[in-house]
C-alpha cells in the first residue's frame, strides 16, 4: 500500500472543522474557513505559520471534487516558464552572470538605475523563479558561519549606536596596494549610517575619527556598544565619551550578539555596494570613500528597510530629531575634545620632535618635561602644556634658517652663593691635611 502524502494530511487536518460537517448552513462555510485561517500552524516546507481564506477554500473544494487526492500538490502547469519578455530575461540573467553575488533585489535595482524597468514592474518571486530554472539561483556569500542573536529594538534613533570595523578591499595608495577596513557608526533604531569611512588601518585613532564625524552629522547618542578590542579600549576614546556624557559599553569577548543589526550593514555593504564596485574607477582611497558616501546618502539611507515596516533609515531617524542630543554650544569644543596629549622633554635649544618633525617651544622651557597638546587626525601641534595641565604656549615648527637671523635672548643668570656659614668646608679640611701644613711654601717655589 502506498504511503499517503504528507501534504495531503496536512491539508486534510486543517480542513478538519469543515469536512467533518454532514451539512453546512447558509453562511457557516465562511464563518469556518475565516476561523480557520485565523489559527497558527507548522507547516511542512515553509516558515510561514498562516494560510490565507482563500487557499483554505480552494483546498476544501479541491476535496470535495477529488477526495484526498486532490489535495497532493501538484506541480504548476507553467514551471519552469516566465512571463517577462525573452529581452529582459536576458538582461536578468546578463546581470547575474556578470556578478554572481547580485541577490535579487540588487538585480532589480541595477535594471531600475539603468532604465530597463520602472519601478515595481517586476516582482522578486518572478525574477527568482527565472534564475533557479536557470541554475542561477544560489548567490555567493562572504558571511562567516551564523552564530544566534539577541533580538531587540532601542526605542528611539541615538538611544545606542554601534561600532565596528569590517575588512574590506585591496586598493592601491600612493602606489602600493593596501588593504583597507571599513570603521561605522551605525543606530539601532533607524538603521542609519551616523558615519562609516574606509580606512587604511583599524586603530583607535581611526574610530576616533570616525566617530568625530558621526557626531557633527547626527548628534551625541546615549550609548555606544563596541567589542572588546585594543583599539576601542584606548583610553583617548574612553575618556572623550566621559566628556560627551557617551556610555562606551563593551560586549563580552566572543560573543557579540548585541551587534546583530551592525553584522547585517556589512553584509549589506559587501552584497550592494563592494560587489558593484568597479576596479577601474578606483585608485585611491579617496575614490573609495566618495563612492561609498554617495550610496549611503543615495541609495542605502532611502531604501525602505523590511525591520522597520518599510521605513527608510532616513525617514526612521527624522522622527525621532525632536529627541537627540545635538551637540549645540559642545561643537565649538569638539576638536579639543579630541586632541591628544604627548609627553616630550625639551631640549636645550628649546625643541621638541613629533613625527618626525622638530617644533620649537618658549626658550623658557629648555630642560623640562612638556605634554604637546596634538591633533592626531591632521599631524599638527597645537601647543604645550604642563603636566598639571597649564597651558605653556604655542609650538611652532623649527625654521633654522630664521633662526640663524633671529636675536638671542638670554636666561636670567643663576644668582652667586658665597659660603657664610662657620661649619666644616671640605677644601680648608683637606688644607689641614696637607703635608706642608697650609703657611709653607714647597721647595724651588718662587721668592719675591
Amino acid at each position: 500500500m502506498n504511503p499517503i502524502d504528507p501534504v495531503a494530511l496536512f491539508r486534510l487536518s486543517v480542513l478538519g472543522p469543515l469536512v467533518s460537517r454532514e451539512k453546512l448552513e447558509r453562511g457557516e462555510s465562511k464563518r469556518l474557513t475565516s476561523e480557520i485561517s485565523a489559527r497558527a500552524y507548522a507547516i511542512p516546507g515553509s516558515s510561514r505559520c498562516h494560510i490565507s481564506a482563500k487557499t483554505i477554500q480552494a483546498w476544501y473544494y479541491a476535496w470535495r471534487r477529488e477526495g484526498l487526492e486532490g489535495l497532493i500538490p501538484k506541480p504548476r502547469a507553467d514551471r519552469g516558464l516566465s512571463r517577462i519578455p525573452v529581452e529582459l530575461q536576458e538582461a536578468i540573467l546578463q546581470a547575474k552572470r556578470d556578478n554572481p553575488q547580485r541577490s535579487v533585489r540588487q538585480i532589480l535595482r541595477v535594471l531600475q538605475a539603468a532604465g530597463r524597468i520602472g519601478h515595481d514592474e517586476l516582482s522578486r518571486s518572478a525574477v527568482h523563479r527565472l534564475l533557479q530554472h536557470h541554475g542561477l539561483s544560489a548567490r555567493l556569500s562572504q558571511d562567516g558561519p551564523v552564530q544566534e542573536r539577541r533580538s531587540f529594538n532601542a526605542e528611539y534613533a541615538g538611544s545606542i549606536w554601534y561600532g565596528d570595523v569590517m575588512h574590506g578591499p585591496r586598493i592601491s595608495h600612493e602606489g602600493v596596494t593596501r588593504k583597507s577596513y571599513l570603521v561605522s557608526m551605525f543606530d539601532d533604531a533607524s538603521r542609519l549610517v551616523a558615519h562609516s569611512a574606509f580606512c587604511l588601518a583599524e586603530t583607535a585613532l581611526d574610530i576616533e575619527g570616525v566617530l568625530k564625524q558621526a557626531l557633527l552629522r547626527r548628534g551625541m547618542p546615549l550609548k555606544i556598544v563596541v567589542d572588546n578590542g585594543p583599539a576601542y579600549r584606548a583610553q583617548t576614546l574612553q575618556s572623550l565619551c566621559a566628556r560627551l556624557d557617551i556610555h562606551l559599553v563593551f560586549c563580552r569577548p566572543y560573543t557579540p550578539e548585541g551587534k546583530g543589526k551592525l553584522e547585517r550593514w556589512h553584509r549589506t555593504v559587501r552584497e550592494q555596494f563592494i560587489s558593484e564596485l568597479d576596479p577601474r574607477h578606483i585608485t585611491s582611497l579617496h575614490d573609495l570613500n566618495t563612492r561609498l558616501w554617495a550610496w549611503i546618502e543615495q541609495v542605502y539611507h532611502r531604501s525602505p528597510h523590511a525591520g522597520l515596516q518599510d521605513m527608510t533609515p532616513l525617514a526612521r531617524y527624522q522622527r525621532d530629531l525632536p529627541r537627540i542630543r545635538h551637540l549645540g554650544a559642545r561643537a565649538a569644543q569638539l576638536d579639543a575634545l579630541f586632541h591628544h596629549r604627548v609627553t616630550r622633554q625639551v631640549r636645550k635649544d628649546g625643541t621638541v620632535s613629533y613625527l618626525g618633525e622638530r617644533f620649537e617651544l618658549p626658550y623658557e622651557l629648555a630642560g623640562q618635561q612638556v605634554r604637546l597638546v596634538v591633533d592626531p587626525h591632521v599631524q599638527r601641534v597645537i601647543g604645550a602644556e604642563s603636566t598639571s595641565g597649564e597651558p605653556l604656549g604655542e609650538a611652532t615648527v623649527l625654521d633654522t634658517l630664521a633662526n640663524t637671523h633671529r636675536r638671542r635672548r638670554t636666561l636670567p643668570a643663576e644668582p652667586s652663593v658665597t659660603p657664610t656659614g662657620s661649619g666644616p668646608n671640605l677644601i680648608e679640611l683637606a688644607l689641614q691635611k696637607h703635608p706642608l701644613g697650609g703657611n709653607s711654601e714647597p721647595s724651588g717655589s718662587p721668592r719675591s
